[in-house]
């Protein structure tokens, strides 16, 4: 009889996915079952569930000294995906099965139930591709497998039962194979610019950080319409590519978020509450999973009411909106998540939100004001590439039932999109992302220009960071107009989005 059996699986790391050999070995002596290999508590509970699986899908469970190690033994493993080849290594290594193929290119996940039915685990995306880079075939649960057909290159072998899989590795029964499928994603829209009454300035402004993933603060009473443009925003930006698609749904994946496939390359649009922890928004916990601004990688995080947030909450947002990526480190793991998100704020211009608003419902003191302007932070407001005012509507425009001749958002996004690939084919990247040294080179300012600047940075008080965000908005609008070269007209503009910064 075999003793010793070996399979492989992968675990789960932030987005990496490094293999896991596993290996069951029965020897005699008093009846035991231990994992080792610094398994988590759903690991160490497999086995209950392993033997109640077996036991109702008519196999005998091994007598005897049952051990199984995960290793590499320095690796924290979680989850219930270890179930599926601990239950199938029992079986090879008692020898009631036996296995017709090469197991040695297979890789096996899935959480086993008392019955032996198999139910997915979180994570599996990130796995799956690593499996596809190295050309192994992996046998995991029929349930939400219609994400992975979206790797290619991928094998992939979906079962429902224990027993179906030890069927297809006796070569008794066929399994239908994944096939790459990529066509099913279409981009609609819920959401459209021609539902916005007026704004006009504002819609510019959206127009302009969709191109160059600039990040943008919104400022009005109540009412004015900030967080409806907002959340038009993603249905302007152009869509994601495969990749990026690819790789936005393994995120989702690790946080056991769930995705439409129909609107994967849609950006994401990620908004949430002012009582949100610093910990929601950048992720954490024992086992470190993304949290918000990894959620709307390649989108938008919205944060209405930004002063309202805790200052300490909007402070954890300044090194990811500058490096992109989020880098946690807990005692058990350290993992980097991606999080290059475009940020955009709303916020009133004070306490009671109609300040400037034109009528004399405003009884706050400069004092007031101040407090709550204060709570966003110099650093945090530097960071912010254009502020913009946004005013009421005015009640003819409001009252007006007559269907407006407003752009639709297929129409900006076709000039965003334009533009966007100018941006792709001169410097591989949007414009938020150019360094110091990408900006002289690629903007060349005469005289005049160079003396509006310097006006500005003196009117304003502006820091060095200011300067090149400016600057950096100035080049799409430039991209925008379809022009090779910053002129007084784009920088103008672009100052004009900082003034209030």
């Amino acid at each position: 009889m075999t003793q010793l059996s070996q399979l492989f699986t992968r675990a789960s790391t932030g987005l990496e996915a490094p293999l896991v050999t596993i290996e069951v070995h029965i020897s005699g002596g008093l009846p035991s079952f231990s994992i080792v290999g610094l398994p988590e508590g759903a690991v160490r509970e497999s086995k209950d569930r392993v033997r109640s699986a077996l036991i109702n899908s008519k196999f005998k469970f091994p007598k005897g000294r049952i051990t199984v190690s995960l290793a590499p033994a320095n690796l924290p493993k979680s989850g219930g995906r270890y179930d599926l080849p601990i239950a199938v290594g029992l079986l090879l290594a008692s020898g009631q099965i036996k296995a017709k193929i090469n197991l040695e290119n297979f890789e096996l996940y899935g959480e086993l139930g008392l019955d032996g039915t198999l139910r997915a685990t979180e994570g599996l995306l990130p796995a799956i591709i690593a499996s596809s880079h190295e050309r192994h075939n992996v046998i995991l649960p029929t349930q939400a497998s219609e994400q992975y057909t979206l790797v290619d290159q991928a094998h992939i072998y979906p079962c429902e039962h224990l027993l179906q899989v030890c069927g297809f590795l006796q070569d008794m029964s066929d399994i239908n194979q994944l096939a790459y499928n990529p066509t099913n994603i279409n981009t609609t829209y819920d959401n459209d610019f021609a539902q916005v009454k007026g704004q006009h300035h504002a819609k510019r402004a959206l127009e302009i950080a969709a191109t160059g993933g600039h990040n943008l603060l919104l400022v009005g009473t109540p009412g004015s319409g900030k967080t409806m443009l907002a959340e038009r925003l993603p249905s302007i930006m152009p869509p994601l590519s495969d990749d990026k698609a690819l790789e936005r749904a393994s995120i989702y994946s690790v946080a056991n978020k769930a995705l439409d496939l129909s609107q994967l390359k849609i950006r994401s649009f990620r908004s949430p509450h002012h009582s949100a922890s610093a910990i929601a928004l950048v992720g954490g916990g024992s086992i470190p999973k993304p949290g918000e601004i990894s959620l709307a990688h390649e989108g938008v995080l919205f944060l209405d009411e930004l002063p309202e947030f805790p200052r300490n909450v909007l402070e954890v947002l300044r090194q990811p909106l500058e490096n992109g990526v989020i880098h946690l480190s807990r005692a058990a793991q350290q993992v980097s998540f991606p999080a290059n998100f475009q940020l955009i704020g709303a916020m009133n211009p004070c306490p009671c939100g109609f300040y400037g608003d034109g009528t004399s419902k405003c009884h706050c003191t400069e004092d007031q004001i101040d407090k709550y302007t204060n709570k966003i932070s110099g650093p945090l407001l530097d960071r912010i590439d254009m502020v913009l005012n946004v005013p009421p509507l005015p009640k003819e425009e409001l009252l007006n039932q007559e269907k407006a001749n407003a752009e639709s958002s297929e129409v900006i996004r076709k000039r965003v999109l334009k533009a966007y690939e100018k941006q792709i084919q001169r410097q591989g990247k949007t414009n938020d992302k150019l360094t110091p040294d990408e900006i002289d080179k690629l903007i060349k300012l005469d005289q005049a220009n160079k003396q509006l600047l310097e006006m500005a940075i003196d009117k304003f008080h502006l820091s060095a960071r200011a300067y090149h965000r400016i600057l950096k908005v100035a080049r799409t609008i430039a991209d925008l107009d379809s022009s090779d070269s910053v002129n007084t007209q784009h920088l103008t503009e672009a100052i004009g989005y900082r003034r209030n910064n």
